[in-house]
């Protein structure tokens, strides 16, 4: 006898439909599974059979055959037990096949029926609610995750024999809603605030500055500047997430297993590789694909500490993402594409002692050194960044002083303006940021008058500016105009721009 089920498997972050067959038939007992499964899915018949006998019902001790379609997608990971063990159910008699025609099933199989959490139950619900399906049975530890998704009939299943009584109607189960907005509007009293950095009002000015217009950060001080404070603080100037942004950053974290509990990634995510990561640590990959630091900082912050410390062949593989806004990782029989649209921040010494240009400390690092330490920064990762602002060490009489500057929440309310006025002028180009402007579009929406073209014509020649810095100057400028309601670019946005390239004025 042949029975149908429906689940899903995972490709990338995105879900797609999965029909499972089992065909019983006469024969010597075997359990074989065909459809391009994975070593996870091939050794589940030992999993599947434990728990239908563990649950009070009989296993069929004839040829049991299990086939997945479509058989040319590659099928992974745990959560094909519960339909593969419903469907074997249907085909002897003890679950009514015709209720499982219109629903979806995933979740992994204890060895006593119990049904165990998966990864990626959530772009599974995405899928399943845009397949239109009745009913979407996950494992219950689940269960919030997947209820985020509107519009879809959700059931948390603990154990094998709840489903089956479930499908017989002998048991009422009603299905989970879950209300997002108040998950995205709750705020953060405790989290991490401007007001908490004593002085750096320069660096506190270029964080603002880069959150406005989505602007690549490089934060450049000696050790203790405070680099890395005003960098976790970043997210809290950053606009809120909204419902779609938190959806399409929680499917990432629901296909890494990041969740933790939390249905929905309700703040802007912050990520802090150690400089020894790998390169599938950072862009994502690896033997069971998973996204990458990069996909998880996705729609927020990836902070690279001790910039020049990375190898420069893991720095270079930023271009793509920091050009595209996605990874694709290409494997010999398929091809994964991971988001990975983020603002990124790094931060360095200016020499390898960290005390160049320091009016405290005597640089102990001879000229070559400096040169070569800098050097491990390749141009066009440079090219990328559009602000290079110096840190330099806290005095004493900001660190005593009671005033503190502005707090995040005021910064943030410029910041969401600043935001709003570039979506209203760039959105029907298809770009959401002035980071993320062409040439083109440069040319049209970051004009100049005579005056400020003469600014700049000047910093040009005596500071010697790159074309690549020309361009993110007038990006950083049109910025800057924006964050003070200016529709025209004035001559003192061209000069507050030209400030934040240290780097090409080679200062240190």
């Amino acid at each position: 006898m042949v029975a149908k089920t429906y689940t899903l498997g995972l490709l990338g972050i995105d879900a797609f439909l999965v029909e499972v067959e089992v065909d019983i038939s006469t024969g010597l007992p075997s359990f074989a599974t065909v459809g391009l499964p994975d070593s996870i899915v091939r050794e589940s018949r030992d999993r599947i059979k434990a728990a239908i006998q563990n649950s009070g019902y009989p296993f069929p001790m004839d040829r049991v055959t299990v086939n997945l379609a479509p058989a040319h997608m590659k099928k992974e990971g745990s959560g094909f037990d519960l339909p593969i063990a419903a469907a074997i159910l249907a085909a002897t008699g003890l679950i009514d096949a015709g209720a499982l025609q219109d629903a979806l099933l995933v979740g992994e199989l204890s060895l006593d029926g119990q049904v165990r959490g998966i990864v990626g139950t959530l772009p599974m619900a995405v899928e399943a609610q845009r397949q239109g399906r009745s009913a979407f049975y996950v494992p219950s530890e689940n269960v919030q995750e997947a209820a985020i998704v509107q519009d879809l009939n959700v059931y948390g299943i603990q154990h094998l024999s709840q489903l089956v009584e479930l499908l017989a109607g002998r048991l009422e189960l009603e299905p989970q809603r879950f209300a997002a907005g108040r998950l995205l509007d709750a705020p953060d009293p405790d989290g991490p605030d401007l007001l908490d950095v004593k002085g750096q009002e320069h660096a506190k000015r270029a964080l603002e500055v880069a959150a406005a217009g989505a602007h690549n950060l490089l934060l450049i001080g000696p050790p203790g500047s405070g680099k890395t404070m005003l960098s976790q603080r970043l997210p809290s100037i950053l606009p809120p997430l909204s419902f779609d942004e938190a959806l399409q950053t929680s499917k990432i974290y629901s296909v890494a297993g990041l969740l933790k509990g939390r249905p929905l990634v309700t703040r802007r995510p912050f990520r802090n590789p150690h400089h020894t990561i790998s390169d599938a640590g950072l862009i994502g990959g690896g033997h069971i694909p998973r996204p990458g630091e990069v996909s998880l900082a996705h729609n927020g912050v990836l902070f690279l500490d001790e910039f020049p410390e990375f190898r420069r062949n893991i720095l270079d593989l930023l271009r793509q993402p920091l050009e595209d806004g996605r990874v694709t990782i290409a494997r010999a029989n398929m091809t994964l594409t991971y988001p990975a649209s983020f603002m990124l921040v790094a931060a360095m010494n200016p020499c390898p002692c960290g005390y160049a240009g320091d009016p405290n400390h005597a640089c102990r690092c001879s000229e070559h050194h400096i040169h070569r330490y800098r050097s491990r920064i390749s141009g066009p990762i440079l090219d990328r960044i559009d602000l290079h602002v110096e840190v330099p060490a806290v005095r004493y009489e900001d660190l005593k002083g009671s005033s503190a500057g502005e707090s995040s929440e005021a910064i943030r309310r410029r910041v969401v303006n600043a935001r709003q006025r570039q979506l209203a002028r760039l959105s029907t180009e298809k770009t959401f940021s002035n980071a993320a402007m062409t040439p083109k579009q440069i040319h049209r929406h970051c004009r100049l008058d005579e005056h400020g073209l003469h600014i700049l014509e000047d910093a040009i020649r005596r500071l010697g500016f790159s074309a690549r810095a020309y361009h993110r100057i007038l990006k950083v400028s049109r910025t800057i105009a924006d964050l003070e309601d200016s529709e025209d670019i004035r001559p003192h946005h061209v000069l507050e721009a030209i400030q934040y390239r240290s780097l090409d004025r080679d200062l240190f």
